[in-house]
């Protein structure tokens, strides 16, 4: 049964990543984000790990999907894009060499010793007390300013894109157009 169970959240998980990169609307690579964040979250109750299941339903397929899919309906997905006319000409070869850097750097670092379970920075993972209290400790002590950070982006990116899309209702001139 846990083979079962693996291989179904398995091949939903990778047909809905290949559905986020393939979808050509925006709002249907969204949705494939949730099932492949859905089948993640159902490899962690496989690996009885409840509390990231839960973490990756309710803070990613919850918060930030739902966060995504607001912005991308209040950015207007109707509106087409001439994909031919490339505004930026180097970004392409630039994103693939910085792809390759990546790649690069990602297969220097699995040669080497961090990817075998370094000890912890925290403290133990064993001992007394419960994961959830381990990682409660760690994410609101060590951690605070980090997380604090993360929120505070994630606000800024939501006011920035509500400020590029706001649109002047019915065609009207803005004060700056009006004045001489």
């Amino acid at each position: 049964m846990d083979w079962l169970v693996f291989v179904v959240a398995g091949v939903s998980a990778l047909a809905g990543a290949l559905g986020v990169v393939l979808a050509r609307n925006p709002v249907h690579s969204a949705l494939m984000l949730i099932l492949t964040l859905f089948s993640v979250a159902v490899l962690f109750v496989a690996q009885q790990a409840h509390f990231l299941a839960a973490v990756q339903v309710i803070v990613y397929a919850g918060a930030v999907v739902v966060l995504f899919l607001f912005v991308i309906m209040f950015l207007g997905v109707d509106r087409e894009e001439d994909v031919r006319r490339d505004p930026l000409v180097a970004q392409r070869p630039l994103a693939f060499v910085v792809s390759m850097l990546v790649l690069l750097e990602v297969l220097l670092l699995a040669r080497s010793r961090w990817a075998t379970g370094a000890s912890s920075v925290v403290g133990p993972a064993s001992g007394p007390g419960s994961n959830i209290e381990k990682i409660a400790s760690a994410l609101f002590t060590r951690y605070l300013l980090a997380f604090e950070a993360t929120s505070i982006l994630l606000v800024i990116a939501v006011v920035g894109a509500v400020v590029l899309a706001r649109r002047t209702p019915g065609g009207i001139k803005s004060q700056q157009e009006v004045r001489p």
